[in-house]
């Protein structure tokens, strides 16, 4: 494995579910009507959480702010005498890693868009970027699949393989697949904005590692038989391309939040902190004045989040990658 000189740290918000989108929505939810506010929100000040594809959209500059541009420069090299380059989007969501890559990448391109949610499918194709960054076309078509049982077979056209926001919430034996999926095919992955399990605020409060470390566990815990990778996920995919003698380099992609991203830190702290609620109800009555003085930090711009993230770049070598941040 190829790592940066720099090094980072992590924490995130859970996904709806394994395959759906770019991204990592609030999920301490249960089951509430549309309007309602699921009771570890409610205990810890929140009001109603966003639709999916509303917290997609929120989240979708941070994404992009956050993404290791350095990974991409070896990909560009390699397929700059490539005839056509098809890119396989897992887990695509509204379309996002398509708007943010595709203009960085020649052409000419065409992306196969994965989703279960048809909807969000329906938005991704309707956002997509139509040209390459070297001017030339990009198409695109979609494909209402469950991403964890994809095979080297619905891979074998692909040039690359992209995902963001993704790993975490699969598990141990779904990530293996999708692996073996790329390794079997052949084909590079570019995985990005995955979480690691830590956060950092500025200013710091004594609340904050107990709470990370309640948010952490509750991204493992097991639902309905699926237990998530959740922070450990890098390591595991890593691992698992290593085995099959894939190359792989890791580089930090964290979220820098502030001021300028409030709404953002507002969605993402009411998320991550009742979630560590409902995995430790016992959190409730000490972190209500911890909520509050987060928030009023927030309000008056005195409040700053860095959420760390990893990408990790699959299949590429000697490129001269070093250095990252």
């Amino acid at each position: 494995m190829t790592t940066p000189s720099r090094g980072a740290a992590a924490g995130h918000v859970p996904r709806q579910r394994p395959d759906t989108a770019a991204g990592d929505v609030p999920q301490a939810r249960g089951n509430t009507a549309a309007g309602d506010v699921p009771q570890a929100r409610r205990e810890v000040g929140a009001g109603p959480e966003l639709a999916f594809a509303d917290w997609l959209g929120l989240r979708e500059a941070a994404d992009a702010a956050a993404r290791a541009v350095d990974l991409v420069a070896p990909v560009r090299r390699h397929l700059a005498g490539v005839d056509r380059v098809v890119v396989h989007d897992l887990g695509a969501g509204t379309g996002s890693m398509g708007r943010w890559l595709a203009p960085r990448l020649p052409g000419p391109q065409h992306w196969v868009l994965y989703d279960r949610d048809a909807d969000l499918l329906v938005r991704a194709r309707a956002g997509m970027v139509d040209r390459a960054g070297d001017g030339t076309p990009v198409t695109v078509e979609t494909r209402l699949r469950d991403i964890t049982r994809l095979t080297a077979a619905d891979l074998a056209d692909a040039t690359l393989v992209t995902a963001s926001a993704l790993l975490d919430m699969l598990t141990g034996e779904e990530l293996h697949r999708v692996v073996a999926a790329c390794a079997d095919a052949g084909c590079p992955a570019l995985f990005t904005i995955s979480v690691i399990g830590r956060v950092r605020f500025s200013p710091a409060d004594p609340l904050d590692g107990e709470i990370a470390e309640a948010f952490n566990d509750h991204q493992r815990r097991t639902v309905d038989g699926r237990t998530p990778l959740g922070p450990d996920a890098v390591e595991v995919c890593v691992a698992a391309f290593e085995r099959r003698g894939v190359p792989v380099t890791v580089w930090p992609s964290p979220w820098r939040l502030g001021a300028n991203q409030a709404d953002l830190v507002a969605e993402w702290f009411a998320g991550w902190l009742a979630a560590a609620c409902e995995q430790r109800p016992e959190l409730v009555g000490r972190v209500r004045a911890y909520a509050a003085r987060r928030r009023a930090q927030l309000a008056a711009g005195q409040l700053d989040v860095v959420v760390e993230h990893r990408d990790i770049l699959a299949g590429y070598t000697g490129y001269g990658i070093t250095g990252g941040g």
